[in-house]
């Protein structure tokens, strides 16, 4: 049996059947039109939160942690799952170092910022997102993403933003938590900014 596809765009509904599509050379189309994240935006399921003013971290795997995380209630009955992280530096930073993620059982987070729909002012996130909590697990660093460091504010800000794909590759269940991690305790000189989905369970 010989597999065939069409060529160009198909107007289909939901619970349709309908061909494979291909682009003009053969090749299989497997991505929708308009980004890799378009299909999670338009269903509802992809959030975005950055804080709003440069923050305070902590140093290293503190327990009385600052910075930025995303917390999956232990009720939520959805799965977290981190897409990218991203961050950059407003004005001199501390000394040098790395700039990671680390996750944690969650512990009494309370919503400081509240997360952005992707479908711009449709629907509301499950995901508590805060910036200060001294009460969190132990936490554990998973990943290294970038460095931060000393040099002068001129030589930090001709520095384009870091941005991390963690690409699903992280996945918070209900009662667990992603936080930021440097390895120096900073003032408030990092912004950060988390993109991440939500399933069910």
């Amino acid at each position: 049996m010989k597999a065939e596809g069409r060529v160009g765009t198909i107007a289909a509904s939901d619970g349709s059947f309908n061909t494979l599509r291909t682009a003009t050379d053969g090749g299989l189309v497997t991505q929708i039109g308009g980004g890799k994240y378009v299909e999670a935006a338009l269903a509802g399921r992809l959030f975005s939160v950055a804080n709003q003013a440069a923050v305070i971290t902590t140093a290293a795997l503190a327990t009385n942690w600052k910075g930025l995380c995303v917390s999956n209630p232990t009720t939520s009955g959805k799965n977290i799952i981190i897409l990218e992280f991203g961050w950059s530096l407003s004005v001199v930073g501390p000394a040098d170092g790395v700039v990671g993620l680390m996750t944690a059982t969650n512990a009494a987070m309370t919503s400081a910022i509240t997360p952005v729909p992707a479908m711009n002012g449709q629907g509301a996130a499950v995901a508590i997102c805060d910036t200060v909590n001294a009460t969190i697990g132990t936490p554990i660093l998973e990943r290294i993403c970038g460095t931060i460091g000393t040099g002068t504010t001129a030589t930090q800000l001709s520095v384009p933003q870091s941005i991390y794909d963690v690409g699903g590759s992280i996945i918070l269940p209900p009662g667990r938590a992603v936080l930021t991690y440097t390895t120096q305790a900073c003032t408030a000189a990092v912004v950060f900014y988390f993109l991440f989905e939500e399933v069910d369970v």
